[in-house]
């Protein structure tokens, strides 16, 4: 069930009331001694709010797909180790032709 805000048109008190979605408005101020018409106020409403550094996909994976992830990125790594020669024969051409 939502909670409404309600304003008093007379003393100007706010106050918040817990009612059904199908529950008539209120008309009547809740204050003592004040018999001023209320009008119900838009709100924001209830909203999120996430503390920390933030939440991704993949702070929650399956075991398999751990295991799986470093399966592959153990073979990418492998593969970065045979990039280097070819660095070297850059590093060939490039004193061969200073000389």
């Amino acid at each position: 069930m939502p909670t409404y805000d309600y304003k008093c048109d007379k003393c100007g008190f706010v106050f918040e009331e817990f009612q059904s979605i199908n529950a008539q408005p209120l008309k009547k101020c809740k204050k003592e001694k004040c018999d001023g018409t209320v009008q119900r106020l838009f709100s924001a409403g209830a909203g999120f709010l996430f503390k920390g550094s933030g939440f991704y996909i993949t702070d929650y994976r399956s075991d398999s797909y751990k295991k799986k992830a470093s399966a592959d990125s153990s073979a990418t790594g492998s593969s970065a180790k045979t990039d280097s020669p070819s660095s070297k024969s850059s590093d060939t051409k490039s004193t061969s032709s200073s000389s």
